[in-house]
C-alpha cells in the first residue's frame, strides 16, 4: 500500500487458507490463516511478546543454541515454537498494528471485525448473502466458500497492493537521485586544482632538462602562458 502502510490478510476457514497466505505472501504483507487469536489488535503489546518468543525460538533452532541443552529440553522449546508458528507465521514481521484488514467471510471472522471496529481500522470483506454488510466498511459482494472466487478476490487485494508498495518504492528511487547528483556536484567543486606535472605529462622517463628548457618550462607554468608541450619534448 502506499505510504508504507500495511494491510492484514485473515482468512481461517479451509477454502482460504492457502490463498490468504500465498497472496499475501507475494505481496509481502502480513496475514491469519489459522486461527484468529482474541485480542490480537486490542491487546497487541501482549500479542508482540508472542512474537518475539517466536524469533528467539528460530534464532534458537539455527544458531546452534539448541545444542547446548539436554533433548528433554529441545522437544519442549520446539513444541512451544510449532505452536507458536501455527498461530503467529503471518505476523512474524509486522512491527505494528495494520493500517487495514481484507477478510474473507466477515461472519465467520466476527471477532476480527469487532476489534478493527473498536481501534478505528478500516475493513475490507468478502460479503455472502448470510453476513451483515453493516458492519464492513467495503463491501465485496460474493460467496465466500467457493475456491476460484476466494482466490481471485484475494489477488485482486495482494496486486493492489503490491503495486502500492512498488510506487512507494520508485518514489524513493526517484527522490534519492537529485541528492546524489547535487553530492556528486559539490564533491566535484570543492575538490582542489591540482598543479600541472609537466614531467608525468611527458612521461617518467624524460632525462634532465638543460638550462634553456628549464627557463621554458618555467615560463610555461606562469598563469596564461601559451606553451605547447611538444616543443618543450623536442627541445629537452
Amino acid at each position: 500500500m502506499r505510504g508504507g502502510r500495511t494491510i492484514l490478510f485473515v482468512g481461517t476457514k479451509r477454502q482460504a487458507q492457502d490463498a490468504v497466505a500465498e497472496e499475501a505472501t507475494r505481496a509481502g504483507m502480513p496475514y491469519i490463516n489459522q486461527r484468529w487469536l482474541g485480542g490480537l489488535l486490542t491487546n497487541w503489546v501482549t500479542v508482540q511478546k508472542s512474537v518475539k518468543r517466536l524469533q528467539e525460538l528460530d534464532e534458537m533452532a539455527v544458531d546452534g543454541r539448541y545444542e547446548l541443552l539436554t533433548k528433554k529440553e529441545v522437544i519442549r522449546l520446539e513444541r512451544e515454537r510449532k505452536h507458536l508458528q501455527a498461530n503467529l507465521a503471518g505476523i512474524k514481521t509486522m512491527k505494528r498494528l495494520p493500517d487495514a484488514l481484507f477478510i474473507v467471510d466477515s461472519n465467520n471472522e466476527a471477532i476480527a471485525v469487532k476489534e478493527a471496529r473498536k481501534l478505528g481500522i478500516p475493513v475490507v470483506a468478502v460479503v455472502d448473502t448470510n453476513c451483515d454488510p453493516t458492519v464492513v466498511d467495503y463491501v465485496i459482494p460474493g460467496n465466500d466458500d467457493a475456491l476460484r472466487a476466494i482466490r481471485l478476490f484475494t489477488s485482486k487485494i495482494a496486486d493492489s497492493a503490491a503495486e502500492g508498495v512498488n510506487l512507494v518504492g520508485d518514489k524513493a528511487f526517484v527522490e534519492e537521485l537529485p541528492a546524489a547528483a547535487t553530492g556528486a556536484s559539490s564533491e566535484v567543486e570543492a575538490a582542489p586544482a591540482e598543479d600541472l606535472d609537466l614531467e608525468a605529462v611527458l612521461g617518467g622517463g624524460i632525462r634532465k632538462a638543460p638550462a634553456a628548457v628549464a627557463a621554458l618550462l618555467e615560463e610555461a607554468r606562469r598563469p596564461g602562458a601559451a606553451f605547447n608541450l611538444f616543443v618543450v619534448r623536442e627541445c629537452a
